[in-house]
């Protein structure tokens, strides 16, 4: 069944048809892209998330496919063999890149501490320097006034 319709819908308002351009470097796409973002600036625009990073499936609960310790390899081993082994090394080359990755950002915060310690040396010598210039000033701005109450 269908439902009737309670009111005729108006017709849609018919789009200017676009010139065809093909983009001949990447500057020239993006600056496509940004046009048509711009012909309607209410529209929202589309951001992507980020992608989650690849992660190697765990190891199975259970292994079914055992082989045996009393006959030889079947043919079909190898490639059962094969793919453990593939997979295998794609788990550690996954251990051994995380491995990397934090050692560099541990390396980069360490980096971090660093810069904001010694900017802040830098910046409390600076505010010694200044406030012994104030000093300076004031005991130079007493020193005058006493010579003056005792020249009186």
């Amino acid at each position: 069944k269908m439902a009737a319709p309670s009111a005729p819908r108006p017709p849609r308002p018919r789009k200017e048809p676009q010139p065809l351009v093909i983009p001949r470097s990447a500057a020239e796409e993006q600056r496509l892209r940004l046009e048509r973002l711009m012909r309607n600036p209410e529209k929202t625009v589309p951001i992507p998330e980020k992608l989650n990073e690849w992660a190697p499936r765990p190891p199975p609960e259970f292994v079914r496919d055992v082989m045996g310790s009393s006959a030889g390899a079947g043919s079909g081993e190898f490639h059962v063999y094969r793919h453990l082994r593939r997979r295998e090394y794609q788990r550690q080359d996954f251990m051994d890149a995380m491995a990397e990755k934090q050692r560099l950002d541990e390396e980069f915060q360490k980096k971090l501490e660093r810069n904001k310690m010694i900017a802040e040396e830098q910046t409390a010598k600076r505010r010694r320097k200044r406030q012994k210039l104030k000093e300076k000033k004031l005991q130079a701005k007493k020193n005058k006034l006493e010579q003056k109450k005792q020249e009186k």
